[in-house]
């Protein structure tokens, strides 16, 4: 006999209980910081049972690298009609989100973790890092489209430029909030995007 085709079944994982979980996992993270954080902590304050929470992330480090990624998650680089004014907004929503005590106590306790567990690190730059890099595609992509940068001519050069703006784009905002502790305000992000306009144009031409 031919088995049946289609998906296979089995008990689907229920995105609500997801969600919680991830939102219980940064509430105890401002709240008791990386040390004091425990699964079973995180699966009381979600009301699921710990075999849950082991079920989809199997250690401490999984599940808070999916929580900061969920929060990252919801940054979007939208079509404005000018790189100036897609830069300043992904950057005011960048900076909307770090002001949040949650996202700030995840990323600082896991950015600090990470310093000291390679593995951790590699997964940060996994899961979190390169995944946010989407911002930058998108928002090169649209202002070429647009005549306002070069279109790419080397693929290896265009990758390098990605990464260029975005580690100064996301460092210069982690900086300014999480380090310097000063606020990302409308004059400021206007004078940031300023700055980095001026070399744009060039950086991912290629020859």
């Amino acid at each position: 006999m031919t088995p049946p085709s289609g998906p296979r079944k089995g008990r689907p994982r229920n995105a609500d209980a997801d969600g919680a979980i991830l939102a219980a996992t940064r509430e105890a993270l401002a709240e008791l910081g990386w040390g004091g954080l425990t699964m079973g902590d995180v699966a009381v304050r979600a009301g699921v049972a710990k075999t849950t929470l082991y079920r989809r992330w199997p250690s401490k480090n999984e599940l808070v690298v999916a929580a900061v990624a969920e929060q990252l998650d919801e940054l979007e680089m939208a079509d404005l009609g000018s790189l100036r004014a897609d830069i300043e907004a992904v950057v005011a929503q960048f900076a909307s989100l770090l002001s949040a005590p949650e996202t700030q106590a995840a990323l600082l306790a896991l950015f600090a973790e990470a310093t000291r567990d390679p593995l951790l690190r590699r997964r940060v730059r996994e899961a979190i890092i390169e995944p946010q890099k989407r911002l930058v595609l998108a928002g090169r992509a649209a202002a070429q489209s647009r005549g306002e940068l070069p279109l790419d001519t080397c693929e290896e050069t265009a990758s390098a430029a990605v990464d260029i703006i975005f580690d100064t784009v996301a460092g210069t905002v982690v900086h300014r909030m999480l380090v310097s502790g000063e606020p990302a305000t409308p004059d400021w992000i206007s004078s940031f995007a300023t700055l980095l306009l001026a070399p744009l144009a060039g950086i991912g031409a290629g020859t």
